[in-house]
């Protein structure tokens, strides 16, 4: 009988908000797949040990997952991380991913995921605190209330249009294109607000549009309204 393969999010930054559910199937699985080839240099992987210290025991296997919009790249490299955990779960073994907040919203588990289906294999999510809702914590504001909508917006793409829509704007992932994000907002007239690698050692906030510098780091998470 096959394995199963479990997508893990272990929360934003803080292993304080890895929930119960997801310390539990780590504890439980002898086989942990990170989405990096070094675990020392692995958000997730640092989050989890925290909040698990079991984990150093199970057998890690490091899938490479570049950062890169070049197709060709991110298929090669999706196609080898699918076959390299099809090798465990054709053998019986549960393999669990561990991914940055939820396992749901843009995780590179994604990609695995639909490679694993195809080839009729068991997957599993286990769900994760996601950054925005503990950035909202963080400032503590509200997020949404009332009849406001909310939209969630890659800003590595382009957001001209996606600020135009009504209620409120959460920009994921914005720190390398803060330059054109700010440029955007200052245009729409928008108010906005950033946290810097949330629930981490060097997490910082900034309260307003003009705070926010120009050298923001990848995990750089904006809302706006």
């Amino acid at each position: 009988m096959a394995g199963i393969m479990y997508g893990i999010g272990v929360g934003p930054g803080d292993p304080e908000l890895m929930t119960l559910k997801a310390a539990k199937r780590i504890r439980e699985l002898k086989v942990i797949a990170i989405p990096h080839k070094n675990k020392e240099q692995c958000s997730a992987y640092q989050i989890a040990r925290q909040a698990v210290p079991e984990i150093e025991e199970k057998e890690c296997i490091h899938l490479h997952m570049p950062m890169t919009k070049d197709e060709n790249v991110l298929k090669e490299s999706h196609d080898l991380a699918a076959r390299t955990v099809m090798e465990y779960l054709s053998r019986g073994e549960d393999v669990g991913f561990i991914t940055l907040g939820d396992v749901s919203i843009y995780s590179t588990f994604t990609y695995l995921m639909e490679r694993l289906w195809k080839e009729g294999y068991d997957t599993r999510l286990e769900s994760g605190i996601p950054s925005f809702c503990a950035v909202a914590a963080r400032l503590g504001i509200p997020l949404v209330s009332g009849a406001e909508e909310l939209h969630i917006i890659p800003a590595s793409y382009q957001i001209r249009e996606a600020l135009k829509l009504p209620g409120v704007k959460v920009l994921m992932k914005a720190g390398r294109q803060i330059e054109a994000v700010k440029r955007e907002l200052k245009d729409c007239g928008a108010s906005a607000m950033m946290v810097e690698n949330c629930g981490m050692p060097d997490e910082r906030i900034y309260r307003s549009l003009d705070e926010i510098p120009e050298d923001a780091g990848y995990y750089s998470l904006v809302i706006v309204r």
